[in-house]
């Protein structure tokens, strides 16, 4: 998922609870599978963000010489903009595009 182009909103938004539990029946199922979805984002976000400011990490032992990066600040204030995971993994799921099962349920139909 390319986070950086979604169009999930950044503020809180109010949702229809019945719009969230129609594909699984049940609202704590339904907040689980975005909970867990949420979880992958963050640590996607996370591992993005790291590699890109490990190009600016000092190795040095000196705590006196602290330089302010100003593309260092750019990335960290991009990064703090991005709407939060949980509202990119409510805006697919809402839009079909979280991939699910509930193997309970695999076993009953076979």
């Amino acid at each position: 998922m390319d986070y950086k182009k979604s169009k999930a909103p950044t503020n809180t938004v109010t949702r229809n609870i019945m719009d969230l539990c129609k594909d699984t029946g049940n609202i704590y199922e339904s907040v689980a599978i975005i909970g867990k979805r949420a979880n992958q984002i963050s640590i996607e976000i996370k591992q993005d963000l790291s590699k890109k400011l490990a190009e600016f990490a000092s190795y040095n032992d000196s705590l006196e010489e602290v330089f302010e990066n100003r593309e260092q600040i750019e990335i960290s204030r991009y990064y703090e903009k991005l709407p939060k995971p949980t509202l990119l993994a409510t805006e697919e799921f809402i839009e079909n595009q979280v991939y699910f099962r509930d193997p309970s349920k695999d076993k009953d139909d076979e």
